[in-house]
């Protein structure tokens, strides 16, 4: 490094151990900013595949009243992506760069969005579990060191506590009906717990970007501090809506206060991370053949900004005729 890249090296160091937040104008090291960009886009990803598995189920909604939730939600959803996007785009990368690398493969988002919606109480548990586990891994956020990320995690941290009331509010409805609502709401429950466990990443020690992030204070919890609040959290939730947890293992320890778990199956996170998952492919078909879809929406949105602009410049050449 040269003494100047040293200096601001320096001055990133100081800015980052007396949280004062990056801006996207000021010098960064270019690992950082590798860092960011990955879990950004990462992030954006997720949202907007995320709205898949939902949205396989507004046409068949139980009622008018659960259809206008879940298109709404849908909606926050797609909004989520986009101010991710905005902060991803902060950091020099374009937002068309961004989506090929989620259309060729080479982008990664949350593995627990590969899991097909077989049932109505999947949804509800989506915005429970799943959303409660994104609430989570995303509170810590709004203090991230880097500032148009701490920013758009604001807006969306309280969207998703939104969502997630709705769907403890849809179960707690199913937990109170007919004996098949129950049963389907349990079998829902026992598809979508491991997953969602899984949605923290892998274990602390087969992390290789965590300690960087927690170092420069983008995260501020580990892997598996997050995974282990989450089922703290969620085990008194369970047991109001009755439901079993289909984990063999668990307990309380009196002596830590916190619950023991079983072993996550990580041969099957990271077959699901290498793309190997149930619903891998039909994901990534689904948002590249939307992308091509749109093609003509986006061109047209470009014609008329060139000719607006084309016809601003002539009045204001006429103007100063």
């Amino acid at each position: 490094m040269s003494a100047k890249e040293i200096d601001f090296q320096q001055i990133f160091d100081e800015k980052i151990e007396n949280e004062v937040r990056i801006e996207p104008k000021d010098w960064m090291p270019d690992a950082y900013r590798k860092t960011l960009i990955r879990q950004i886009s990462q992030h954006a990803h997720s949202e907007i595949v995320g709205m898949l598995p939902e949205a396989n189920w507004i046409t068949r909604a139980p009622s008018l009243n659960r259809k206008k939730i879940l298109l709404a939600k849908v909606q926050d959803e797609a909004g989520h992506g986009l101010y991710l996007y905005c902060a991803a785009e902060t950091l020099g990368v374009s937002r068309i760069q961004t989506l090929n690398d989620l259309h060729s493969g080479k982008a990664k988002y949350s593995s627990i969005f590969n899991y097909p919606t077989l049932t109505w109480a999947d949804i509800g548990i989506i915005g429970w579990l799943v959303d409660g586990a994104a609430i989570l891994n995303q509170v810590p956020l709004c203090r991230a060191s880097y500032g148009p990320y701490a920013r758009a995690m604001v807006r969306v941290c309280k969207e998703e506590s939104f969502h997630q009331r709705q769907g403890y509010e849809s179960l707690v409805v199913l937990s109170k009906g007919s004996p098949e609502q129950k049963e389907m709401l349990q079998d829902a429950m026992n598809r979508w717990w491991w997953p969602t466990l899984m949605m923290f990443g892998p274990k602390d020690e087969e992390s290789s970007n965590s300690d960087m992030s927690m170092k420069w204070r983008i995260k501020r919890f580990s892997n598996d501090e997050l995974r282990q609040r989450f089922v703290d959290i969620s085990i008194p939730q369970a047991e109001y809506l009755g439901l079993t947890i289909p984990d063999p293992d668990l307990k309380w320890n009196e002596e830590t206060g916190h619950y023991e778990f079983g072993e996550i199956d990580w041969e099957e996170f990271w077959a699901v991370v290498k793309g190997n998952g149930k619903c891998n492919k039909q994901r990534v078909d689904a948002r590249r053949n939307a992308h091509e879809e749109g093609a003509w929406v986006r061109d047209a949105a470009t014609a008329y900004h060139e000719k607006r602009s084309k016809r601003e410049n002539e009045q204001k050449q006429h103007k100063n005729a």
